[in-house]
């Protein structure tokens, strides 16, 4: 089996993900499901030999010597692909996540407009929350692109890897890649705020070092989008502020509170339709009121600011998700789901809650089992 085959498949399947894994046959995640691919199971070579096909030889030496690397690869005109090769106890794995060729914009993503007015701002630091696989990266894209097609600014963006390639058009857009640009996140902030950027994006904000330089240069006049993998707008304050050791926590503080434009904590739920997936935004807007709380340390209050904040673009998860479930666009089962996985709350609490929220009863643990188990043992023909 070749992998431009496996991928020329993935594309025609509208999949997000291919995994490759000894042992098994190739599965795609579809609308949010894994599907296996009917087709032999994979060994260790076959997919070993299917990545060393697609790497460089340094790519191959990194590979061997740390187990494991990060990646991206272009199929064609009509796709990049970002790869994870890593390894197993049944031998050599990978997973291709799927990245368009097309930059989708901010209307095609349905984002609120709150969100489009993040791409206006002048300085600051917005940040894009969510897990793996929830659409961070295509709303950042979506951000830039509409600055690029808009405005005469410099945009920088340090990625593991670079996914969204943006040509510049009013824009100058330079994009830098951990591992072939640069060695590290710290490094490469260091040195953007000598490029004269007018816009940055990081890629992923991993340690103190680089949340601390991220913050400095949204302080100094640029404006900063960042992501962290987090469910919800407060528990990204908070894993931002326990990063830093305690001494170092008020001065953190102080400076996410002089900084914070917004966070966008984003779910993709499954249409009710079958026809893809759709994107829920929970938004908290940076006001007078909201630095006030982080600066006194009083982010348990950032849900109700949310509540109470609607003049100013704010919403709620459990508002976002139950808007779209009564304008059926989802179905309940996907709609409990997701307030279930982003709740802050805990065990029975949390379930009461989402029920209420959704008008129903109590959930079952079979109901949250439910819609990620549903259609998994459906096959793809190959």
């Amino acid at each position: 089996m070749d992998i431009t085959q496996l991928l020329a498949f993935v594309m025609q399947n509208d999949a997000s993900d291919l995994h490759l894994s000894a042992k098994n046959p190739p599965i795609v995640r579809v609308s949010g499901l894994l599907k296996r691919v009917k087709s032999d199971d994979l060994s260790s070579d076959d997919i070993r030999t299917m990545l060393y096909s697609i790497m460089t030889d340094d790519q191959r030496g990194e590979y061997e010597k740390d187990l494991e690397i990060d990646f991206a690869i272009s199929f064609g005109e009509k796709a990049r692909f970002r790869v994870n090769a890593f390894n197993t106890r049944n031998g050599a794995a990978a997973v291709f996540r799927t990245i368009p060729s097309v930059v989708p914009t901010m209307e095609e993503l349905d984002l609120p407009l709150v969100i489009r007015r993040f791409a206006d701002l002048e300085k600051g630091i917005v940040l894009v929350t969510g897990p793996t696989g929830s659409g961070k990266s295509t709303s950042l894209a979506a951000l830039v692109n509409h600055i690029n097609e808009t405005q005469q600014r410099h945009i920088l963006t340090v990625e593991d890897p670079v996914e969204f390639f943006h040509t510049s058009k009013k824009s100058l857009v330079n994009h830098r890649e951990l591992g072939m640009d640069t060695h590290s996140f710290a490094r490469a902030l260091k040195s953007a705020l000598r490029e004269d950027p007018d816009v940055i994006l990081v890629g992923e904000m991993r340690d103190h070092e680089t949340i601390s330089l991220a913050l400095t240069a949204a302080e100094t006049g640029h404006l900063v989008f960042g992501t962290l993998h987090s469910s919800s707008a407060a528990k990204t304050i908070d894993r931002i502020i326990d990063v830093f050791p305690g001494s170092d926590k008020d001065m953190i503080r102080a400076m996410l509170a002089s900084s914070l434009q917004g966070v966008v904590a984003q779910a993709l739920l499954r249409r009710a339709d079958g026809k893809g997936r759709v994107g829920a935004f929970e938004v908290l807007v940076g006001t007078g009121a909201v630095r006030n709380l982080i600066r006194e340390n009083q982010i348990p209050q950032m849900y109700s600011m949310m509540q109470t904040g609607s003049r100013y673009g704010m919403v709620t998860m459990e508002d976002a998700v139950s808007d779209l479930y009564e304008s059926g666009i989802i179905a309940e089962d996907e709609a409990r789901r997701v307030l279930v996985e982003t709740s802050d709350k805990d065990g029975d609490e949390e379930s009461d809650e989402v029920a209420a929220s959704l008008g129903g009863g109590k959930i079952s643990d079979s109901e949250k089992r439910k819609s990620s188990d549903d259609g998994d043992d459906e096959g793809y023909s190959f």
